[in-house]
């Protein structure tokens, strides 16, 4: 079992990521229809958890559901809340194959949502039911890739506790195979030109309703084949890219419009996770400064194990500031 931050390799193993990738558009489904919509799609995000990539609970006639990618075991797992489990192995069995078994287990729990459709924002969208394509799996390359996804998600949480705003969840997007927390400034946005692949502009003009800056992690593709983090504004300021930001690998990719920063760099760092902080934090400040948020009332310190943050203190230097 390899330990924490380890080694990627986008290009040999890619065929592994997409495998997984292609099972989470599956299992998205569920969520999306299940559950009523929540603001941003933060309904149908998954959690990173210490197996795998988890659901919210969804409602059944008699009460809840969840669905498990168990990267560690190499299993899918239906778990509903009259104590029943069932489960399925994961072999790099087809999409269709994949789709028609995990259909068989949730008509087992008597959960009627269809997961009948299509992958969401790919250009080769094939119906699930349709796609018998061979896919890869090796389930020591998957245990790492959720090993980066649970490492990343551990200081995209830290990273999250500095902010007193409106900010998602630390969470996984199927659609997109990204990790993401985003922060946003309270004011609306102009309308999203939309134009992703195979997602209604709807849903994405809904989820870039208001200002945002957002980060997160990726295992490659896209533009940058390679693992890494990335960050950016919505709408863009004019000159972000600009200012160097920390640390010294991170750059501005003009194609994307995003700070990037390689995975291997956090990984070789004598602190991965100071890294990433550093990352995290001056292209967040770059942001929401050209962006002109008011940052003194949205932005605290980095929460501490056990200790709420002190309003108290805030309040006293608030009133002991000169004027």
């Amino acid at each position: 079992m390899a330990g924490r931050w380890p080694a990627l390799d986008f290009e040999a193993e890619k065929s592994v990521y997409a495998t997984v990738h292609a099972y989470l558009q599956v299992i998205g489904k569920l969520p999306t229809r299940a559950l009523p919509w929540c603001n941003h799609s933060w309904h149908l995000a998954l959690l990173v958890v210490p197996q795998g990539f988890r659901t919210y609970p969804v409602v059944t006639e008699t009460g809840e559901a969840e669905i498990l990618l168990d990267c560690v075991s190499s299993r899918l797992v239906l778990t509903t809340s009259d104590g029943r489990e069932r489960a399925m192995g994961l072999t790099g069995q087809s999409v269709a194959a994949f789709h028609a078994e995990l259909a068989g287990l949730l008509r087992e729990a008597g959960i009627a949502t269809s997961i009948e459709g299509g992958p969401n924002e790919v250009e080769d969208a094939v119906p699930f039911a349709e796609d018998e394509r061979e896919r890869a799996w090796d389930g020591d390359v998957i245990r790492r890739l959720h090993r980066a996804f649970a490492d990343a998600a551990r200081v995209l949480y830290h990273f999250r506790t500095g902010f007193v705003g409106k900010s998602s969840p630390v969470h996984l997007f199927w659609g997109s195979f990204d990790l993401a927390v985003t922060r946003f400034s309270g004011r609306e946005a102009p309308l999203h030109p939309g134009g992703f692949p195979n997602l209604p502009d709807a849903v994405t003009r809904e989820a870039y309703s208001h200002e945002v800056a957002s980060c997160g992690f990726w295992p490659g593709g896209g533009g940058v084949e390679e693992a890494a983090f990335y960050a950016y504004g919505y709408p863009a300021s004019d000159g972000l890219g600009d200012t160097p930001i920390e640390p010294e690998e991170a750059f501005w990719h003009a194609g994307l419009g995003e700070f990037v920063l390689p995975y291997a760099a956090v990984r070789a760092a004598d602190n991965p996770d100071a890294a990433l902080l550093r990352f995290l934090e001056t292209s967040y400040r770059e942001i929401a400064s050209r962006a002109g948020w008011d940052r003194a009332s949205l932005e605290i310190p980095t929460g501490l194990f056990g200790r709420p943050y002190d309003v108290a203190a805030r309040h006293k230097s608030l009133r002991t500031k000169p004027d």
